[in-house]
């Protein structure tokens, strides 16, 4: 079980270079089944989420070939169209494999995390929207069966802005015949990214980025070039480190037009944020002072800042409450590890509370998930002692090098396994 071993080492300062967004080249790799031919994809993350979309990939006998952040993918006639359990369960994104190969091979096999369960299913939207365009499903042994003839243009209206169905239904309606609408779509600058390579492939998609996606059905697509976003999670953990540690820092390649609200956030409770040429300035010096957070859809504060805006919270002056709207299950796990190293959080249902203490202790704890683990080692940066964040491996999913770029700070972290 690898661990990350972090002390506290004072204010950070230097130039921090931001990877591609994780949330985009995932969907971005999906969209190469759409078009046979050689893909060229930029500024992909070297992280681990993408190497199981790669695996996924490679499964159904579609190449991928990384050179640096530089990946190829070859996409050929012979592709066998199912995602099988052993990737999906490391990775639920794995979903947005299913709109883009009902549209180009009529039917798909994709497992269902879950396995039967017919609950509230996280996939339902992508479900009732492709239905809406003509497919046909069923479920056995946990896998989805999907089958269509043709899918056709027609109105989705989602129950809500979610980003992985808004990209499922986008890839499915680019071959689809007619056109297609999606209202109440998500508005995430993934989405206009992915919507951007489509229309480089030849499809004809307007109002990506907005709440209103309208798609021209073509019939055949082609591969290209495209060069990933960067990551703005990956840039706003960075104004947060920030934040905690104090010091100042140039992040490059961020992008602030994408971070509009978090960084006002951040801004409030007493971080500096200027526009670079390269990117962002971040400074900080002094306590941070408490304010409530209430995440939303985009472009609200995304729930994936959430953890790093508790950790601030946790440290700053006064009292700060903090309202999950988005993900109501199991969204405050990483909590009771933050309280471990002294931190003052009362939850309740989808509320924490959160009093700010002058310091905290280093403690072993545990990451639960991805964002946790990153905020728990933030945390370290200025806690007594040494803190283990053990699970480690969960920050790989989303972050290239995390710990070598936080050294890079002037940070003492170590990976330890």
């Amino acid at each position: 079980m690898d661990s990350l071993v972090v002390r506290p080492s004072g204010p950070l300062s230097g130039t921090v270079r931001v990877s591609g967004a994780k949330n985009s080249a995932l969907k971005l790799l999906a969209a190469t089944v759409l078009a046979q031919g050689d893909f060229v994809l930029h500024n992909v993350p070297r992280i681990a989420d993408v190497e199981v979309m790669c695996d996924l990939l490679v499964s159904m006998g579609i190449d991928t070939r990384r050179s640096g952040t530089d990946l190829s993918v070859h996409c050929g006639s012979d592709i066998v169209p199912e995602a099988p359990y052993e990737l999906v369960e490391r990775m639920r994104a794995s979903i947005v494999v299913l709109g883009p190969l009902l549209a180009r091979f009529g039917r798909a096999r994709v497992s269902m995390p879950g396995g039967d369960n017919f609950g509230t299913r996280p996939i339902d939207m992508h479900l009732l929207g492709l239905e809406k365009m003509g497919a046909s499903f069923d479920v056995h042994h946990g896998y989805i069966e999907a089958s269509c003839d043709r899918l056709l243009g027609t109105r989705v209206v989602l129950e809500f802005p979610s980003h992985t169905a808004t990209d499922n239904l986008l890839m499915a309606a680019v071959l689809a015949k007619g056109t297609t609408i999606v209202e109440n779509a998500a508005r995430e600058p993934e989405v206009a990214d992915l919507a951007a390579m489509l229309n480089r492939m030849g499809a004809r998609v307007s109002g990506a980025g907005t709440s209103t996606i309208e798609v021209e059905g073509v019939d055949e697509l082609t591969a290209v070039e495209h060069t990933t976003i960067p990551d703005r999670i990956e840039a706003a953990t960075w104004v947060a480190a920030v934040g905690i540690a104090g010091g100042e820092v140039t992040i490059e390649a961020a992008r602030p037009d994408h971070m509009d609200m978090v960084i006002q956030k951040m801004g409030v409770m007493g971080v500096r944020v200027s526009p670079s040429r390269s990117g962002l300035w971040a400074s900080c010096s002094g306590r941070l002072q408490s304010t409530d957070v209430a995440t939303l859809p985009y472009p609200g504060i995304a729930t994936d800042y959430k953890p790093l805006l508790v950790t601030m919270l946790a440290m700053a002056e006064g009292v700060g409450i903090v309202t999950e709207n988005v993900f109501r299950d199991n969204r405050f796990a990483y909590v009771a590890e933050l309280m471990r190293m002294g931190a003052d959080i009362r939850t309740e249902g989808h509320h924490a509370v959160v009093r700010g203490v002058p310091r905290l202790s280093g403690a072993r704890v545990k990451a639960h998930d991805l964002r946790a683990g990153v905020a728990l080692a933030l945390a370290g940066l200025v806690a007594e002692g040494e803190t283990e964040v053990q699970d480690a491996s969960h920050i790989d999913r989303g972050y290239d090098d995390f710990a070598g770029k936080l050294r890079g700070l002037g940070a003492e972290v170590e990976r330890r396994r």
